[in-house]
Parts: structure tokens; C-alpha cells; sequence
């Protein structure tokens, strides 16, 4: 990615178009998982699909169904979707994720 490009975006890493399954929750609220989908991955970041609307700044649990444990992710923007949904970017801010590790499930 050149540097115009990241000016713009203000990613360093190419987002890669991926639908994976993961569990999304709220670190304050563990109990209240849901089941949804990424739209597209990085190494450090995700854009996922969810019921609720989020905080910018607000903590989130990730987990990809293959089990893997789940990520920390800190929400950087919400941005309200047709039907009620709303789509969130995270970060990952401790560690990268191998999101190909879970396109073979």
C-alpha cells in the first residue's frame, strides 16, 4: 500500500475480503454472545457484521468458530446497516490472527 493510499484509509495492511464465522461479544457483557460473520480480515483487524450498535473505543471479544481462543479487539468505528445490523471495524491491538487458518473449516 503506498502512502497516499494510507493517508486516505489510514490502514497499513491490505483488508482481505473473508466471510468467517466468529462469536462476537462485549468484554463487559460476556454472557450476551451472538454468532455472526466477518466481510473482510487483516493480520490486526476484522470488519464483522453485529445486532447491536457499538462505541467507538468499546472492547470486544472475538472468537472464530474453529475454536481458537478469543481475541481482544478494540472497536474503531460502527457504522449502522440496513435490517437492524450494524457493521464494526476492530482492531487487534496485542496480536495478529491467521484468519486463513480458518477458511478450511
Amino acid at each position: 500500500m503506498n502512502d497516499t493510499t494510507q493517508r486516505t484509509t489510514g490502514r497499513i495492511e491490505k483488508r482481505l475480503s473473508m466471510s468467517i464465522p466468529v462469536y462476537l461479544t462485549a468484554v463487559t457483557e460476556p454472557r450476551s454472545h451472538e454468532l455472526t460473520t466477518t466481510e473482510n480480515v487483516s493480520p490486526h483487524g476484522a470488519r464483522a457484521i453485529s445486532k447491536r450498535s457499538w462505541r467507538s473505543g468499546e472492547e470486544a471479544f472475538i472468537a472464530p468458530l474453529a475454536g481458537e481462543f478469543p481475541q481482544v479487539a478494540r472497536v474503531i468505528y460502527c457504522e449502522t446497516r440496513t435490517g437492524g445490523r450494524f457493521c464494526l471495524g476492530v482492531e487487534f491491538p496485542d496480536r495478529s490472527v491467521k484468519w486463513a487458518d480458518y477458511t478450511r473449516t
